[in-house]
């Protein structure tokens, strides 16, 4: 089974924490959903379901938690954390925020193997939850860093990811979805719908089937020998623009046409590539 990322939401920050009353309200009521869900379709409807990220966040306003914020992410899959399990309801979940999402390798490994799961796939889930991940946060370079992720697991070892990235500076979360149905890489445009209440002007995404040659030659590099990276990454950094040499006036006009660019820090960990 191939992964397909099925969505974007954009949600703004905000601190505190829901209520101790509220979470038990919403632990019961999503029990009952969900097993009404899965009893009169399948466990893979609600996976299909929670893919969805507009289904998602009606979701989490049905359960009680209707702030328009970015701890409905958080609180949701945490009260389904809770709630969910493979004796009742043929679908488990692993990982959570902050530290919790770091264990979810660890945890797949022990509720799977512990329900049956063999080898093989047990490790193919693993991979797809540590795929799912980098490429949010390191293919799509949109100043979102992830600091929350969870996977949900069927009885058939089917999937779906809800994960989220936090942009502190314009003090939004980004959430995204993917859905292990349906498409066949994760690398090349997984998204099959974004929800955004806003657009960067200025964004890396290396999923895109424009970047194909980029991806390639990304690859290439990584296996050439670190010593010659390291000659070529220097001798970039020594080049500079004709545009020092020409009057302020005439490079002043020249910028301005110049389209908007992504500038990448100009580091590299030489250690990784050794």
């Amino acid at each position: 089974m191939v992964p397909v990322k099925t969505g974007v939401a954009e949600l703004p920050l905000h601190s505190g924490h829901a209520p101790s009353w509220l979470i038990e309200r919403m632990r019961k009521l999503a029990d009952a959903i969900v097993t009404v869900i899965v009893e009169s379709y399948d466990a893979g409807e609600f996976l299909r379901r929670i893919s969805d990220p507009f289904w998602f966040q009606s979701f989490g306003c049905v359960l009680g938690f209707d702030w328009h914020s970015s701890g409905l992410t958080t609180v949701v899959t945490g009260v389904l954390r809770e709630s969910l399990n493979f004796e009742k309801h043929g679908i488990m979940v692993a990982g959570g925020k902050g530290s919790k999402s770091k264990r979810t390798p660890e945890e797949l490994k022990t509720v799977l193997v512990s329900h049956g799961f063999d080898e093989g796939k047990v490790e193919n889930l693993i991979r797809a939850s540590r795929l799912s991940a980098k490429v949010d946060n390191a293919l799509i370079q949109d100043g979102y860093n992830l600091y929350h992720h969870a996977i949900f697991v069927d009885e058939k070892g089917r999937w779906a990811v809800v994960q989220q990235g936090m942009n502190v500076s314009d003090g939004y979360a980004r959430r995204y979805h993917w859905l292990g149905e349906s498409v066949k890489s994760f690398v090349v445009e997984p998204h099959s719908s974004i929800l955004s209440d806003g657009v960067s002007s200025i964004a890396l995404n290396m999923t895109s089937r424009k970047c194909e040659d980029a991806r390639k030659i990304s690859v290439d590099l990584v296996c050439e020998s670190p010593s010659k990276l390291i000659r070529i990454f220097n001798t970039l950094n020594k080049q500079e623009s004709l545009t020092k040499w020409l009057g302020e006036e005439t490079s002043t006009t020249i910028m301005e046409k110049v389209p908007a660019y992504l500038r990448m820090p100009k580091r590299v960990n030489w250690d990784l590539l050794r």
